[in-house]
């Protein structure tokens, strides 16, 4: 079970904070409100990971990820939906949790989403003062609806 909050980011402070940044690009198989299929290359790796729907809040849904040969992983992106996301990402730690802020390019060039994973929805979680405001459980803001594939 994934369980994530997700924000808008008001600056770019986060950037001196990382302790990782990867390209990442992705796509999807099936986005259809009920359940997604994306294919995800981050520079040398690849996965495939499926997501179920969002439970009631927009905070947790089941998740399975598993690793993919990457050059299978290119290939299988040329059957996914037109609407590719190309995003840098930056994994920021913070007061115990792991952050991890999507900046996006292309058409959403500008638009910058920090994402974070808990353990238990009630968890308490201290936000970055380059936090803005929350949208967990805003479609507009699930990957899958930047792409264009969801509505």
């Amino acid at each position: 079970m994934e369980i994530e909050r997700k924000f808008l980011v008001r600056n770019d402070d986060f950037k001196a904070q990382a302790v990782k940044v990867r390209h990442i690009t992705q796509g999807y198989l099936v986005a259809d409100g009920v359940r997604t299929v994306r294919i995800r290359l981050c520079e040398e790796d690849a996965c495939i990971t499926v997501k179920g729907k969002t439970q009631a809040g927009g905070f947790s849904r089941h998740e399975y990820e598993y690793a993919l040969p990457l050059e299978d992983a290119k290939e299988m992106l040329s059957l996914c939906l037109p609407g590719y996301i190309r995003k840098t990402r930056y994994c920021i730690p913070y007061e115990g949790h792991m952050w991890e802020v999507d900046v996006f390019e292309g058409l959403h060039h500008g638009l910058v989403i920090a994402e974070v994973e808990l353990q238990r929805e009630d968890e308490d979680v201290a936000l970055p003062d380059w936090i803005d405001h929350e949208v967990t459980g805003d479609k507009r803001y699930y990957n899958s609806f930047i792409a264009g594939i969801q509505r």
